[in-house]
This record gives C-alpha cells, structure tokens and sequence, in this order.
C-alpha cells in the first residue's frame, strides 16, 4: 500500500512539473524540398526498465529540448527496478501517452529486445503490444515485432560490453536481414559513433539513426542549453506517426551528433542547401579583381567547408566555417583573363561534418552568377 501511494505521489509530481516556468527550445533544422524534418529521439529508458525518470519526465524532456518525436524503449528482459515497480511491458508507454499528446509530441510505441550478442539489443518501433516481445527464443522475439508491423534497428553495434575488441558483423544479423527483421542501425549512441554501421547502413540498405539511449534525466548527460542531443532527423511527408514510419521503412534518415551529419548524400545535400542563402557578388569578376560572396547560414548546423579542387580562372577561400545564424563571407579573386567571359563560377567543397560513408564526405557544389 505504501509502495503504492509513493508511486501515485511521484507520477503526480512529475506530471505537475511541467507546469513550473519549463520553456521550449527551438531547433532550426530546416524542411528540405518534398518533407518536413523531424527531430527525434527513438531510444531511452525509465524506470519501468533500467531508468531513473518516470515516463512523464521523457515526454517533459522532449518538449523542453525542442523534439517532435520520441520512443520510449524499456527493455523486455532487463527490468532492475521490478521489485518496486511492478507491470506489464506496456505501462511506460501508456502513463507517457496522454502528457504526449497534450504537449503535440508524437510518441512512438517501443521496446528493447535485450539479448547478449549476437543479435545483441534490438529496438522494436510501433509495435502494439510489448508483452508479447517476451519470448525465450530470441528470433522468436523478433519474428512477434515484425509481425506486429514493427521498424527493427539494431542498437549500439559497437558497445565496448558486447563488442570489446572489434565492431563485427554476424552471420546472424544477415539471417535477419535476410528475413525482413532488421530495418536500420544506430550509428551514433549516447556519446559513441560507430563508422563501421555508415558502411553497413550503405552497403545494406539500412536506415541510419542517432539516439540518446538516455538512462538518467537528460539534464545529467548534455548540456541542452547550449547544444543539441543526439538527434535522428526524419525527412517525413507529415508530422504524423504514420509519416515517420513510412519515412524509417524508405530509409529518410540522417544521424545528428556533435555537430556532425551521416545519411545519404542526396538527403544531407538537400538539407545544406536548405540551410543556408548565397548572395552574389554585383558585376563579373574580372583577372586582377577581388570580390566577396555571402554565404548566410539560417540553421543550427555549424558546416565545415574544405576545398576540393581550384576554381577555374580564380582563386577562393580554401577552408571556412559556416557557423550557426551567421552570414560568413568568402573571397574570390581572378586569376585569368578567361575567368570574365564564365557567366556561373562553380566552387566544389567538401563539407567535413557530413559524412555519406565512414571514410568519404558530403561534396557540395556553389554556382556563382558572374553576371
């Protein structure tokens, strides 16, 4: 009775916390042509799980950090604080559900499949009922998540606990990949980035995705306040939960982490451009002259811009930074006589915190009026 009357106490508080001078982070990420960019998080705990956080605190979480959707994935077979907290696998989420939609958070039904590797730990996405992922076997486990229309993606690929030596592929995550119970994979959790899952998510046609796997109140692990969470940001036709799936299952994805993008380069090229504003210089750029560009950069997102061959008939800037809600200038200057007659200057970067694989970056290509 006691245990009882605590529970109902702490769920009071925390749904009441919400309401005490909390604001809202806006993320600027910008909407690339076609769909919208969503900002989301689809790995954490509570205390229904390993947590420390009543569900209602994720929720809280999110909206105050600026988030459009969430998961809250307690484990199936991990429940450490079972003792006190005594209920089916679905309690998380429906004590989450209504605070969610009151907020306009888009809160995604999950669970994950806790196993020693391989297959290691498995997030199951819009399941519908989490009791029936506790099975013995654990293909049986995953053959239920599927049946339940669940997007599969594989966590932490290479935690040091599971994986101490060497981040490997096994032959049972082919298995499952061949069977259609395995969809995409974390390439960045918590604070770790796996280069070998780019590769994988490219060579395989996985989905890649960035999460917090967040234990404790996310206060405890990132500074909000002045930087992003790990965010996968979803390129979806609508902010629904139906878009978000549909977008997971196509594979419109990037990882934001550290201020470092990974996803495929048609998407990370779309979303650059979207991002930032070039103004031309007035009048051709002629041999002997110097002139100024203005790059102006409207999103979060910090680029790092290398260049990757010489311009024809002028010189450029080499390396810059387009920070953050900052217009940065870059300095062009002729070289030829030639450079006059060239009505568009084309200047080729790369963007060195975009990555398409664990070893090749995003290349951008600036077209100049030289009119």
């Amino acid at each position: 009775m006691k245990i009882r009357f605590l529970l109902i106490f702490i769920y009071f508080i925390c749904s009441l916390s919400f309401t005490y001078g909390q604001s809202r982070k806006i993320i600027y990420i910008p909407d690339i042509p076609g769909y919208k960019t969503l900002k989301c998080d689809f790995h954490m705990h509570t205390v229904f799980s390993d947590g420390t956080v009543w569900p209602t605190v994720r929720v809280n979480e999110a909206w105050r950090d600026g988030l459009d959707a969430i998961s809250i994935t307690d484990h199936i077979e991990y429940r450490p604080h079972s003792k006190d907290i005594v209920s089916d696998h679905n309690r998380s989420y429906e004590i989450a559900e209504p605070l969610a939609d009151n907020l306009n958070i888009l809160l995604i039904k999950g669970a994950e499949i806790t196993r020693s590797m391989p297959p290691g730990h498995l997030n199951c996405l819009f399941i519908k009922n989490a009791n029936l992922l506790e099975r013995e076997n654990v293909m049986d486990a995953i053959r239920e998540a599927r049946d339940q229309g669940a997007f599969i993606l594989w966590n932490h690929p290479g935690w040091k606990a599971q994986q101490p030596d060497t981040t490997l592929w096994w032959d049972q995550h082919t298995e499952l990949l061949n069977k259609d119970l395995l969809h995409g994979i974390e390439v960045f959790n918590e604070k770790e980035y796996y280069p070998e899952a780019i590769d994988w998510a490219v060579g395989k046609k996985l989905t890649m995705f960035s999460n917090s796997d967040v234990h404790s109140p996310v206060s405890m692990l990132y500074d909000t306040d002045n930087s992003t969470r790990p965010l996968t940001l979803v390129f979806s036709r609508s902010r629904t939960k139906g878009g978000i799936r549909e977008a997971l299952f196509s594979r419109r994805t990037a990882a934001f982490f550290n201020n470092t993008l990974a996803g495929p380069a048609e998407l990370l090229e779309a979303l650059f451009f979207a991002s930032v504003k070039l103004n031309n210089p007035q009048g051709p750029l002629k041999n002997g002259e110097t002139k100024y560009i203005t790059i102006e950069n409207n999103s979060d997102i910090e680029y790092q811009l290398e260049l990757v061959q010489p311009g024809i008939g002028f010189d450029v800037t080499e390396n810059t930074v387009l920070r953050a809600h900052r217009v940065t200038a870059l300095e062009l200057r002729g070289n030829s006589e030639q450079v006059a007659s060239n009505g568009e200057l084309k200047i080729y970067y790369k963007v060195n915190n975009a990555l398409v694989s664990s070893d090749a970056n995003l290349i951008i290509t600036l077209r100049i009026s030289n009119n």
